[in-house]
Formats: structure tokens, C-alpha cells, sequence
């Protein structure tokens, strides 16, 4: 039995198209990291642009309890917004997990609460004032968003 292996009948095109998709994928990676291009878009800065507006905040702290649940309070009044139960609020969790994350690796404690903000053109940001980073929720999908929304006191 032969192991010989052969390519001949590979038809070239394909190759070809495939080899320019690379260098092409390099090149545009390449643009954005040389600032040519832009990587990103900044939410704040379209915002501006676009003229949109905040139509409802609210400043929050996302305590964790004893017993793993998360208490949320609005910073302004002190008092309880809600209350999940350990094993329950999976995607305010997570969010709030990356966030504090990116405190904790520059040394900043929880002292300054997180800014919910619903904007006029529908849009709903979480962002924390001390490190500049933010979430855009409604690209998480409307049930996700809707979450964050009660806190604001939307209903769905």
C-alpha cells in the first residue's frame, strides 16, 4: 500500500483568493494599529456628534451580600433598588464582574458608585467614573438591557 500523497488536482483560484484574503486581513489589522484607520468606535464621542442626551441616570453601588447575593443601591438616596439572590441576576453579575475588575487592577476601591444613563436615542450605558470604562448595554440584547432598564424604573 502507498502513502504517496499528491496535489495536482487542487485547482489554483481558490488558493490564489484565499493567499489575497490573508494579506489583505494583514493589512487592515496593520492600518488600524498604525492609527490609519480607526479601531473602534468611542460611544462618547458619536454621542456628542449626534447631539443625543441623557433622558433619565442614576447613580448606583452593587454590594455583595454575606451570603453571595448582590444588594443594588442608588447612591444618591441610599436606599435599596433591588436585591438578587445568590445564583440569580446572571448578566448584572457579569457586568458588574468586569467592571470591578478593571478597579481592582488599578487599586480602586468601591467608594465611587457606577452612572446608569438612558440616552434619547435609546441607548443605555453603565459607566464607571473611575476608570473612563463603560458598558453599552443594548448590545447585549434587549432582555439583558431590559435588566439594567428596571433600575432606572423602566418597565417592559
Amino acid at each position: 500500500m502507498s502513502h504517496a500523497h499528491s496535489h495536482d488536482d487542487l485547482p489554483r483560484p481558490p488558493l490564489y483568493m484565499i493567499g489575497a484574503l490573508m494579506v489583505l486581513t494583514v493589512i487592515l489589522a496593520g492600518l488600524g494599529g498604525l492609527g490609519i484607520m480607526p479601531r473602534e468606535a468611542v460611544p462618547e464621542v458619536a454621542r456628542a456628534e449626534a447631539g443625543t442626551s441623557a433622558t433619565a441616570s442614576r447613580t448606583l453601588f452593587f454590594r455583595d451580600e454575606a451570603d453571595g447575593g448582590i444588594l443594588i443601591v442608588d447612591a444618591a438616596s441610599d436606599e435599596t433598588i433591588t436585591r438578587y439572590a445568590p445564583g440569580t441576576g446572571g448578566f448584572i453579575r457579569s457586568t458588574m464582574r468586569s467592571l470591578v475588575h478593571h478597579r481592582r487592577l488599578q487599586g480602586i476601591g468601591a467608594v465611587t458608585p457606577f452612572t446608569l444613563t438612558r440616552w434619547n436615542d435609546g441607548g443605555l450605558t453603565l459607566a464607571d467614573p473611575e476608570t473612563g470604562r463603560s458598558v453599552e448595554l443594548v448590545s447585549f440584547g434587549r432582555d439583558n438591557e431590559a435588566t439594567f432598564g428596571e433600575l432606572l424604573g423602566e418597565t417592559t
